[in-house]
Protein backbone atom coordinates (compact mmCIF):
# COMPACT_ATOMS: atom_id res chain seq x y z
CA UNK A 1 0.00 0.00 0.00
CA UNK A 2 1.35 3.41 -0.94
CA UNK A 3 0.96 6.47 1.26
CA UNK A 4 -2.10 8.53 0.40
CA UNK A 5 -1.27 12.22 0.23
CA UNK A 6 -4.89 13.28 0.77
CA UNK A 7 -4.78 12.00 4.37
CA UNK A 8 -3.90 14.56 7.07
CA UNK A 9 -0.71 13.53 8.86
CA UNK A 10 -0.29 13.44 12.60
CA UNK A 11 2.75 14.95 14.28
CA UNK A 12 5.76 13.12 15.69
CA UNK A 13 7.52 14.25 18.85
CA UNK A 14 10.71 12.97 20.45
CA UNK A 15 11.17 12.53 24.19
CA UNK A 16 14.41 11.37 25.79
CA UNK A 17 13.88 9.65 29.12
CA UNK A 18 16.85 8.78 31.32
CA UNK A 19 16.50 6.45 34.28
CA UNK A 20 18.58 4.44 36.73
CA UNK A 21 16.13 1.59 36.11
CA UNK A 22 17.83 0.73 32.83
CA UNK A 23 21.22 2.22 33.69
CA UNK A 24 21.72 -0.80 35.93
CA UNK A 25 22.30 -3.27 33.11
CA UNK A 26 25.20 -5.59 32.34
CA UNK A 27 25.32 -4.79 28.62
CA UNK A 28 26.67 -1.27 28.84
CA UNK A 29 23.53 0.10 27.17
CA UNK A 30 22.74 3.81 27.69
CA UNK A 31 20.33 4.97 30.38
CA UNK A 32 18.87 7.77 28.23
CA UNK A 33 16.56 6.42 25.52
CA UNK A 34 14.34 8.06 22.94
CA UNK A 35 10.60 7.56 22.67
CA UNK A 36 8.81 8.84 19.57
CA UNK A 37 5.23 9.95 20.23
CA UNK A 38 2.54 10.14 17.54
CA UNK A 39 -0.24 12.70 18.04
CA UNK A 40 -3.08 12.59 15.50
CA UNK A 41 -3.83 15.50 13.18
CA UNK A 42 -5.96 18.21 14.77
CA UNK A 43 -5.12 17.16 18.34
CA UNK A 44 -2.55 18.10 20.95
CA UNK A 45 -2.97 14.77 22.76
CA UNK A 46 -5.02 16.05 25.70
CA UNK A 47 -7.77 13.67 26.72
CA UNK A 48 -6.90 10.99 24.17
CA UNK A 49 -6.24 7.36 25.05
CA UNK A 50 -2.63 6.19 24.89
CA UNK A 51 -1.21 3.12 23.20
CA UNK A 52 2.39 1.96 23.62
CA UNK A 53 4.05 0.15 20.72
CA UNK A 54 6.66 -2.49 21.65
CA UNK A 55 8.95 -3.39 18.75
CA UNK A 56 10.03 -6.93 17.95
CA UNK A 57 13.53 -8.36 18.27
CA UNK A 58 16.18 -6.35 16.32
CA UNK A 59 13.59 -3.57 16.03
CA UNK A 60 12.95 -0.26 17.72
CA UNK A 61 10.17 2.28 17.98
CA UNK A 62 12.52 4.54 16.04
CA UNK A 63 12.37 2.11 13.12
CA UNK A 64 8.57 2.15 13.12
CA UNK A 65 8.54 5.79 11.98
CA UNK A 66 11.05 5.26 9.14
CA UNK A 67 10.22 5.21 5.42
CA UNK A 68 8.90 1.83 4.36
CA UNK A 69 8.98 0.33 0.89
CA UNK A 70 5.74 -1.02 -0.55
CA UNK A 71 3.77 -0.12 2.53
CA UNK A 72 3.11 2.15 5.46
CA UNK A 73 5.14 2.90 8.52
CA UNK A 74 3.21 3.00 11.78
CA UNK A 75 2.35 6.75 11.76
CA UNK A 76 1.06 6.46 8.17
CA UNK A 77 -1.05 3.48 9.18
CA UNK A 78 -2.48 5.43 12.11
CA UNK A 79 -3.20 8.43 9.87
CA UNK A 80 -5.12 6.23 7.43
CA UNK A 81 -7.11 4.33 10.05
CA UNK A 82 -8.10 7.54 11.82
CA UNK A 83 -9.00 9.23 8.50
CA UNK A 84 -11.17 6.26 7.54
CA UNK A 85 -12.98 6.46 10.87
CA UNK A 86 -11.88 2.94 11.78
CA UNK A 87 -9.59 4.03 14.60
CA UNK A 88 -10.56 6.68 17.16
CA UNK A 89 -7.90 9.39 17.58
CA UNK A 90 -5.21 8.01 19.86
CA UNK A 91 -1.70 8.92 21.00
CA UNK A 92 0.90 6.22 20.32
CA UNK A 93 4.26 6.04 22.11
CA UNK A 94 7.07 4.15 20.35
CA UNK A 95 10.02 3.58 22.72
CA UNK A 96 13.49 2.56 21.61
CA UNK A 97 14.13 -0.76 23.33
CA UNK A 98 17.06 -1.93 21.22
CA UNK A 99 19.93 -3.43 23.22
CA UNK A 100 23.48 -4.65 22.72
CA UNK A 101 22.04 -8.15 22.37
CA UNK A 102 19.70 -7.05 19.60
CA UNK A 103 16.38 -6.66 21.33
CA UNK A 104 14.18 -6.69 24.36
CA UNK A 105 11.40 -8.65 26.03
CA UNK A 106 10.31 -5.55 28.02
CA UNK A 107 10.49 -7.16 31.45
CA UNK A 108 12.81 -6.49 34.38
CA UNK A 109 16.13 -8.31 34.09
CA UNK A 110 19.37 -8.11 36.04
CA UNK A 111 21.35 -8.31 32.81
CA UNK A 112 19.18 -6.35 30.38
CA UNK A 113 17.88 -3.70 32.78
CA UNK A 114 14.52 -3.10 34.44
CA UNK A 115 12.65 -2.44 31.22
CA UNK A 116 9.21 -3.29 32.56
CA UNK A 117 9.56 -0.78 35.38
CA UNK A 118 11.14 1.80 33.05
CA UNK A 119 8.26 1.72 30.57
CA UNK A 120 5.48 1.73 33.16
CA UNK A 121 7.25 4.38 35.27
CA UNK A 122 9.46 7.10 33.77
CA UNK A 123 8.44 6.67 30.13
CA UNK A 124 4.72 6.63 30.85
CA UNK A 125 5.03 9.61 33.17
CA UNK A 126 6.98 11.58 30.57
CA UNK A 127 4.50 10.89 27.77
CA UNK A 128 1.37 11.54 29.80
CA UNK A 129 2.90 14.57 31.48
CA UNK A 130 3.82 16.12 28.14
CA UNK A 131 0.65 15.39 26.19
CA UNK A 132 -2.12 15.00 28.79
CA UNK A 133 -3.16 11.66 27.30
CA UNK A 134 -3.82 8.26 28.79
CA UNK A 135 -4.40 7.92 32.49
CA UNK A 136 -5.85 5.04 34.44
CA UNK A 137 -8.24 2.96 32.36
CA UNK A 138 -7.13 4.64 29.12
CA UNK A 139 -3.80 2.96 28.41
CA UNK A 140 -3.09 0.04 26.09
CA UNK A 141 0.00 -1.82 24.93
CA UNK A 142 0.63 -3.77 21.73
CA UNK A 143 3.44 -5.44 19.83
CA UNK A 144 4.52 -8.26 17.56
CA UNK A 145 6.91 -11.14 18.29
CA UNK A 146 9.10 -10.02 21.22
CA UNK A 147 6.86 -6.97 21.38
CA UNK A 148 3.81 -9.22 21.48
CA UNK A 149 5.44 -11.12 24.33
CA UNK A 150 6.03 -7.82 26.11
CA UNK A 151 2.41 -6.79 25.61
CA UNK A 152 0.90 -9.97 27.06
CA UNK A 153 3.40 -9.98 29.96
CA UNK A 154 2.57 -6.37 30.75
CA UNK A 155 -1.12 -7.23 30.78
CA UNK A 156 -0.40 -10.00 33.28
CA UNK A 157 2.09 -8.16 35.48
CA UNK A 158 0.85 -4.56 35.31
CA UNK A 159 -2.97 -4.56 35.17
CA UNK A 160 -2.89 -1.42 37.34
CA UNK A 161 -1.18 0.35 34.43
CA UNK A 162 -2.64 -1.19 31.26
CA UNK A 163 -6.31 -1.71 30.44
CA UNK A 164 -5.95 -3.23 26.97
CA UNK A 165 -3.33 -5.33 25.19
CA UNK A 166 -2.70 -6.85 21.78
CA UNK A 167 -0.22 -9.70 21.34
CA UNK A 168 0.63 -10.41 17.72
CA UNK A 169 2.63 -13.62 17.24
CA UNK A 170 4.13 -13.26 20.70
CA UNK A 171 6.77 -15.58 22.14
CA UNK A 172 5.08 -18.37 24.10
CA UNK A 173 5.25 -22.14 24.35
CA UNK A 174 8.96 -21.81 25.03
CA UNK A 175 9.90 -25.43 24.39
CA UNK A 176 8.59 -25.05 20.85
CA UNK A 177 9.91 -21.62 19.95
CA UNK A 178 13.28 -21.53 21.75
CA UNK A 179 14.56 -25.07 22.27
CA UNK A 180 14.72 -25.94 18.54
CA UNK A 181 17.39 -23.24 18.17
CA UNK A 182 19.69 -24.59 20.89
CA UNK A 183 21.63 -27.08 18.71
CA UNK A 184 22.41 -24.26 16.28
CA UNK A 185 23.53 -22.08 19.19
CA UNK A 186 25.95 -24.75 20.37
CA UNK A 187 27.31 -25.30 16.86
CA UNK A 188 27.89 -21.55 16.49
CA UNK A 189 29.64 -21.41 19.85
CA UNK A 190 31.76 -24.44 18.97
CA UNK A 191 33.26 -22.39 16.14
CA UNK A 192 34.31 -19.88 18.82
CA UNK A 193 35.80 -22.41 21.27
CA UNK A 194 32.47 -22.43 23.16
CA UNK A 195 33.04 -18.83 24.20
CA UNK A 196 29.91 -16.67 24.39
CA UNK A 197 32.12 -13.62 24.82
CA UNK A 198 34.10 -14.40 21.68
CA UNK A 199 30.95 -15.06 19.66
CA UNK A 200 29.46 -11.70 20.65
CA UNK A 201 32.62 -9.65 20.21
CA UNK A 202 33.28 -11.26 16.82
CA UNK A 203 29.66 -10.62 15.83
CA UNK A 204 29.95 -6.99 16.87
CA UNK A 205 33.12 -6.60 14.80
CA UNK A 206 31.07 -7.22 11.65
CA UNK A 207 31.32 -6.20 8.87
CA UNK A 208 28.14 -8.17 8.07
CA UNK A 209 25.46 -9.54 10.36
CA UNK A 210 24.11 -12.80 8.98
CA UNK A 211 20.64 -14.07 9.74
CA UNK A 212 21.97 -17.24 11.33
CA UNK A 213 24.17 -15.32 13.73
CA UNK A 214 21.30 -12.99 14.59
CA UNK A 215 19.21 -16.00 15.57
CA UNK A 216 22.03 -17.19 17.82
CA UNK A 217 22.24 -13.70 19.32
CA UNK A 218 18.50 -13.80 19.96
CA UNK A 219 18.87 -17.02 21.95
CA UNK A 220 21.65 -15.44 24.01
CA UNK A 221 19.45 -12.39 24.60
CA UNK A 222 16.67 -14.63 25.88
CA UNK A 223 19.12 -16.30 28.26
CA UNK A 224 20.16 -12.89 29.62
CA UNK A 225 16.49 -11.95 30.00
CA UNK A 226 14.98 -15.05 31.56
CA UNK A 227 17.82 -16.53 33.61
CA UNK A 228 20.71 -14.05 34.00
CA UNK A 229 23.92 -15.08 35.70
CA UNK A 230 25.48 -12.08 37.50
CA UNK A 231 28.94 -13.67 37.21
CA UNK A 232 28.85 -14.44 33.47
CA UNK A 233 29.75 -12.32 30.47
CA UNK A 234 26.74 -10.03 29.88
CA UNK A 235 24.85 -12.25 32.32
CA UNK A 236 24.41 -15.05 29.77
CA UNK A 237 24.14 -18.72 30.68
CA UNK A 238 22.41 -21.35 28.59
CA UNK A 239 19.67 -23.74 29.77
CA UNK A 240 21.34 -26.73 28.08
CA UNK A 241 24.48 -28.78 28.54
CA UNK A 242 27.10 -27.38 26.12
CA UNK A 243 28.21 -30.88 25.09
CA UNK A 244 25.00 -32.90 24.83
CA UNK A 245 22.38 -30.12 24.50
CA UNK A 246 20.45 -31.85 27.31
CA UNK A 247 18.20 -29.55 29.30
CA UNK A 248 19.49 -28.38 32.66
CA UNK A 249 16.29 -28.61 34.74
CA UNK A 250 17.04 -25.73 37.10
CA UNK A 251 18.02 -23.40 34.27
CA UNK A 252 15.08 -24.35 32.04
CA UNK A 253 12.65 -23.92 34.91
CA UNK A 254 13.83 -20.33 35.23
CA UNK A 255 12.99 -19.77 31.56
CA UNK A 256 9.57 -21.42 31.85
CA UNK A 257 8.69 -19.15 34.75
CA UNK A 258 8.48 -16.36 32.13
CA UNK A 259 6.45 -18.28 29.54
CA UNK A 260 2.98 -16.68 29.12
CA UNK A 261 1.45 -20.15 29.01
CA UNK A 262 3.03 -20.93 32.39
CA UNK A 263 2.18 -17.55 33.91
CA UNK A 264 -1.42 -17.25 32.75
CA UNK A 265 -3.04 -19.59 35.32
CA UNK A 266 -1.82 -17.39 38.19
CA UNK A 267 -2.63 -14.12 36.41
CA UNK A 268 -6.17 -14.75 35.22
CA UNK A 269 -7.64 -11.88 37.19
CA UNK A 270 -5.18 -9.46 35.66
CA UNK A 271 -6.10 -10.65 32.17
CA UNK A 272 -9.79 -10.63 33.07
CA UNK A 273 -9.49 -6.96 34.03
CA UNK A 274 -8.47 -5.95 30.49
CA UNK A 275 -11.11 -3.95 28.63
CA UNK A 276 -9.78 -5.57 25.47
CA UNK A 277 -7.38 -8.49 25.06
CA UNK A 278 -6.31 -9.42 21.53
CA UNK A 279 -4.17 -12.43 20.60
CA UNK A 280 -3.40 -13.63 17.09
CA UNK A 281 -0.83 -15.68 15.19
CA UNK A 282 -0.19 -16.97 11.69
CA UNK A 283 -1.09 -20.60 11.05
CA UNK A 284 2.32 -21.26 9.51
CA UNK A 285 4.42 -19.21 11.92
CA UNK A 286 7.97 -20.44 11.35
CA UNK A 287 8.82 -20.21 15.06
CA UNK A 288 5.95 -22.52 16.06
CA UNK A 289 4.28 -19.71 18.01
CA UNK A 290 0.80 -20.67 16.85
CA UNK A 291 0.89 -23.70 19.15
CA UNK A 292 1.71 -21.59 22.17
CA UNK A 293 -1.04 -19.16 21.17
CA UNK A 294 -3.53 -22.00 20.93
CA UNK A 295 -2.51 -23.24 24.38
CA UNK A 296 -2.95 -19.78 25.86
CA UNK A 297 -6.31 -19.05 24.27
CA UNK A 298 -7.61 -22.50 25.24
CA UNK A 299 -6.59 -21.80 28.82
CA UNK A 300 -8.24 -18.36 28.78
CA UNK A 301 -11.43 -19.69 27.24
CA UNK A 302 -11.60 -22.43 29.84
CA UNK A 303 -11.25 -19.85 32.60
CA UNK A 304 -13.88 -17.57 31.10
CA UNK A 305 -11.44 -14.74 30.33
CA UNK A 306 -12.89 -12.57 27.58
CA UNK A 307 -10.50 -12.11 24.66
CA UNK A 308 -10.29 -12.15 20.90
CA UNK A 309 -8.20 -14.85 19.25
CA UNK A 310 -7.59 -15.02 15.52
CA UNK A 311 -5.40 -17.19 13.32
CA UNK A 312 -4.55 -16.01 9.84
CA UNK A 313 -3.05 -17.58 6.73
CA UNK A 314 0.50 -16.26 7.00
CA UNK A 315 3.79 -16.78 8.78
CA UNK A 316 5.76 -14.61 11.24
CA UNK A 317 7.11 -12.06 8.78
CA UNK A 318 5.72 -8.75 7.50
CA UNK A 319 2.41 -8.91 9.31
CA UNK A 320 1.99 -5.26 10.30
CA UNK A 321 -1.33 -5.33 8.42
CA UNK A 322 -2.77 -7.17 11.41
CA UNK A 323 -2.69 -3.87 13.32
CA UNK A 324 -5.62 -2.75 11.17
CA UNK A 325 -7.71 -5.25 13.12
CA UNK A 326 -6.35 -4.95 16.64
CA UNK A 327 -5.71 -1.24 17.17
CA UNK A 328 -9.33 -0.13 16.61
CA UNK A 329 -10.44 -2.74 19.13
CA UNK A 330 -7.99 -1.50 21.77
CA UNK A 331 -8.66 2.20 21.26
CA UNK A 332 -12.44 1.80 21.21
CA UNK A 333 -12.36 -0.26 24.39
CA UNK A 334 -10.26 2.37 26.16
CA UNK A 335 -12.89 5.01 25.31
CA UNK A 336 -15.77 2.89 26.61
Amino acid sequence: MRKRHDIPAGTLHSLTVESDLIAANMLGDPAARETVVYVPHGHDGAGLPLLMDLAGFTGSGLGHVAWKNFGENLPERLDRLIHEGTLPPVVVAMPDGFTRLGGNQYIDSLAMGRWGSYLTGPVLAAVEGRFGCGGKGRRGVFGKSSGGYGAILHAMLHPDIWSAAACHSGDMGFELCYLPDMPNVLRALARKEMSIERFITDFEAGPKFGGGDIHVLMSLAMAATYDPDPTAFLGIRLPVDPDTCALIPERWSAWLAHDPVTLAPTHLEALRSMKALWIDCGRVDQYNLVYGARRLTRLLSGAGVAHTYEEFDDNHSSIDYRLDRSLPVLASALLA
